[in-house]
């Protein structure tokens, strides 16, 4: 049996793409100019409402999406998203924290790897992070620590990701069929309500269009190689 496709480390955009990428990409510009806007207005609406998040519960573990470094170096969002997550492995909801992203643009160390060293500098034991560090994006982070819970029988999972974000990785994480409770990083830039803030919802609402049309037309097609990657 082939494994899902997964992008190198340090993947161009196209690819990240992987089977049925572009396809899919092409159908949400189209469907999204064809129908003036309006599917994107509607998860934009969604992305909008997703930034409270869940009531912090206990899990199996704690996920911090990764996100891009910047000359090595965590960016503030970043360090927001590990911060939030070492709050709630504080306060006992969840006995070990996952780390996730990959090498990604000119970066000589993985996402995951800064962010455990981030963790261990505020003294969080070896022991508790847990690294995904093979990932490109969103989709690949959540893929591979589904694997890895299944391996280990650990089913309940607290996503961490700014409020922007969550939306979108909690439909990635129900795709694949994975149990989670949503926990925004409040603390992370941009305040909501500015404009780089509404710049980012917009990006979010065009890519959760995106990931809703992908996952209708892989089934339309019924794309084995394609809804592997996502279910």
């Amino acid at each position: 049996m082939t494994q899902p496709y997964h992008a190198p480390p340090r993947a161009t955009f196209w690819q990240k793409l992987g089977p049925g990428g572009a396809a899919s990409l092409s159908l949400a510009l189209l469907s999204g100019l064809g129908l003036l806007g309006l599917p994107v207005l509607f998860r934009l609406r969604q992305v909008l409402q997703g930034v409270r998040g869940d009531e912090a519960a206990p899990a199996d573990a704690i996920l911090v999406l990764g996100r891009r470094l910047e000359r090595d170096e965590l960016t503030p969002v970043f360090v927001a998203r590990l911060g939030h997550a070492l709050d709630l492995w504080k306060r006992g909801l969840a006995p070990r924290i996952f780390v996730a992203g990959g090498a990604t643009g000119t970066s000589s160390r993985s996402e995951a790897e800064a962010g455990r060293d981030w963790l261990a500098a505020q003294g969080v034991p070896g022991a508790v992070i847990l690294l995904e560090d093979r990932s490109q994006h969103t989709l690949e982070n959540l893929f591979n620590v589904r694997s890895h819970m299944r391996a280990e029988g650990w089913r309940t999972l607290l996503l961490v990701s700014d409020p922007l974000h969550l939306t979108r990785a909690r439909a990635t994480a129900r795709g694949l069929n994975l149990e989670v409770r949503c926990c925004p990083a409040q603390g992370c830039p941009p305040p909501l309500g500015t404009f780089p803030a509404w710049r980012r919802a917009c990006q979010e609402a065009f890519l959760l269009h995106w990931y809703h049309t992908g996952m209708a037309y892989s089934r339309l097609i019924r794309s084995e190689r394609q809804l592997e990657r996502v279910t």
